[in-house]
């Protein structure tokens, strides 16, 4: 699989220029399904799911003239016959991946049978925002703020820490945005000296494009990049 992880969505024409890239095609003549799972958890969550699917949010992802797009909505997948869902995640070109909150995301991903799946999708194309970019990384740097919204006790909360690990780095979004103050480059630096592997800190303007691991940085704004000690 190839993959964009985003920050916040494709905001501008270098990140644009990537997704294209690893389409093969223009985004026009592209299949897209948006997953916008992970946000419910969070106040307000229905209304940021509509808003993700129609397009109505910051965060450039469903409004880009994609042929078609469909809602994936994983919550719903272990009730349904695979063979009702599984092609139409093969034929599309693209997974639109919403964010939100990891825990509740990689959780369902799992249960869905989507984390199974996604190694086998060699020619599609994962596009994270946020906690859809951290989940297929293996540290999950939101575990604490994650956290505060699921179940005490649940079993999503178990190995909080942990991401589906199907990348061998770490992400860390948002890096110095206003507001946020665990994404500073200090705060940052701090929590990737105590993991195992390269985390990469990206701002909004930032994507990391990956094709049989190799990692390229697509930049118009900051990034940074810490090795383990």
């Amino acid at each position: 699989m190839k993959f964009l992880l985003t920050s916040a969505g494709i905001r501008n024409p270098s990140i644009s220029g990537a997704l294209v890239d690893l389409l093969g095609k223009p985004i026009a003549e592209s299949s897209a399904l948006i997953i916008p799972t992970g946000v419910y958890p969070f106040p307000g969550g229905a209304g940021r799911a509509w808003q993700a699917i129609t397009g109505k949010a910051p965060h450039p992802m469903c409004d880009l003239g994609w042929k078609s797009l469909g809602v994936l909505e994983l919550t719903a997948l272990p009730t349904i016959r695979e063979e009702n869902w599984v092609p139409a995640v093969r034929e599309a070109d693209a997974l639109l991946v919403w964010g939100g909150d990891v825990l509740y995301l990689t959780y369902w991903m799992r249960e869905s049978g989507l984390a199974e799946l996604l190694p086998s999708l060699n020619e599609s194309v994962y596009v994270g925002m946020s906690a859809g970019s951290i989940a297929v990384t293996p540290y999950n740097c939101d575990a604490e703020f994650d956290l505060d919204f699921v179940p005490a006790g649940s079993d999503m909360a178990v190995g909080a820490d942990r991401a589906l690990g199907l990348l061998d780095f770490a992400l860390y979004p948002h890096l110095d945005c206003e507001g946020m103050e665990d994404a500073t480059a200090a705060n940052i630096e701090k929590w990737a000296s105590g993991i195992p592997v390269p985390t990469y800190a990206i701002d909004d303007e930032t994507a990391i494009k990956v094709v049989d691991g190799a990692v390229e940085v697509v930049s118009e704004g900051n990034w940074r990049l810490f090795n383990p000690s």
